[in-house]
């Protein structure tokens, strides 16, 4: 089949975690033989802001990491109802401009292709007056990236049929390496911005690092300055934007990882990861998170990873997880089981062939279930 996806950016990954998971499943569906087209706005913010910060080498670095990925810069003359009358099936990213997702619903009501909506963002618990502005009527799906996305999706009344459809990691890319020796003992990726997340990361990353002594290093964009120099104050390292490509390596380094989830997911969207999550569980890099509510029932605390309720035991759970080396050596051993057993781009690429299977036009149906069930 040939899928079409409408995305802020494939080659961009500053500030745009979307891309991370959209590569992966890309990756997977041409694996399985089906073709996959991004098409991306000529004006981006994420690739812009990339642009600014690393220069045109890290679009060229992107093409050298994911030779096989196709992806195509559309302007106001592109031809929009070609492209997806070309298509399978077609899947919008929220973060395509409102007029354009309207405007492909209408392509949908006489095209033959399926039309899914894709949201992986917190705007429709903190900002639900732009989600409710978007025109959904003739979308055949939404994929949301949450349970509890989905229940809003379902009170809201946006959207014909709501499926959940969590992230996951390209197993492809994050793997273990287990021929590096850690250097350093704690590594955090993660974007400052927005002050989502400003105390919690002084509480839960800052603070204990400072304490501890610990040697520490941050990847990540977005810092105010007052941001960089507590990190400074702290002895943290900051090394600003790194490609998601090299993250695994980077992970190899270091001998844990924390997770400190923004504010508007752990009291809006509670039971959501980020892909970060995903990430470092598949690189086997043991994991301490601050606090969110894990009820979607996707990993097991305390033995996939650690969690830590304040400042105070995130800094006895680091202390504790550097001076035991069987303990790092069960929680990676764990989390990294949990994620080749279920949370894999190649388990929401089957996902999502029976989410097509359910909700796709006839034309997709015949080509995913077998002559005889489709009869």
């Amino acid at each position: 089949m040939k899928f079409l996806f409408y995305t802020h950016s494939l080659m961009s990954d500053w500030n745009h975690g979307n891309a991370h998971f959209l590569r992966g499943i890309m990756k997977n569906l041409q694996a399985r033989g089906h073709t996959a087209l991004a098409l991306e706005p000529k004006v981006s913010w994420s690739r812009e802001n990339l642009l600014a910060d690393a220069g045109p080498g890290a679009i060229t670095a992107f093409h050298a990491d994911f030779p096989d990925l196709r992806t195509e810069v559309y302007d106001v003359d592109f031809d929009h109802e070609e492209a997806v009358g070309e298509a399978d099936v077609v899947i919008v990213h929220e973060w395509t401009e409102p007029q354009l997702i309207a405007r492909l619903g209408r392509a949908r009501r006489t095209g033959n292709f399926t039309l899914l909506f894709h949201d992986t963002h917190h705007r429709a618990v903190s900002a639900g007056e732009d989600i409710a502005a978007m025109d959904l009527r003739d979308y055949d799906g939404v994929l949301a990236f949450g349970e509890t996305l989905r229940q809003r999706y379902l009170k809201a009344g946006w959207g014909r049929n709501v499926f959940t459809w969590h992230e996951a990691a390209d197993e492809t890319l994050f793997h273990p390496h287990p021929d590096r020796t850690p250097e350093r003992d704690l590594v955090w990726i993660g974007n400052w911005g927005d002050d989502e997340r400003s105390r919690e990361l002084m509480e839960f990353l800052i603070e204990p690092v400072a304490h501890l002594k610990l040697s520490a290093r941050v990847h990540g964009v977005r810092y105010p300055d007052d941001a960089l120099a507590a990190l400074s104050r702290a002895g943290i390292d900051y090394r600003g934007w790194i490609a998601n490509a090299a993250v695994p390596e980077v992970f190899a380094a270091h001998r844990f990882t924390i997770h400190v989830p923004r504010r508007p997911y752990v009291e809006h969207l509670p039971g959501i990861p980020t892909i970060r999550v995903f990430e470092a569980l598949a690189c086997g890099i043991p994991l301490i998170s601050a606090p969110w509510e894990y009820s979607e029932q996707l990993f097991t605390p305390g033995r996939d990873f650690l969690f830590a309720s304040d400042g105070k035991e995130m800094q006895a759970l680091m202390q504790q997880l550097l001076a035991d080396d069987a303990m790092r050596r069960e929680l990676s051993e764990h989390g990294l089981r949990t994620i080749r057993e279920r949370h894999t781009c190649a388990h929401r690429v089957e996902q999502l062939l029976d989410i097509l299977a359910v909700s796709g036009t006839k034309r997709v149906r015949d080509q995913i279930l077998p002559k005889e069930a489709a009869e």
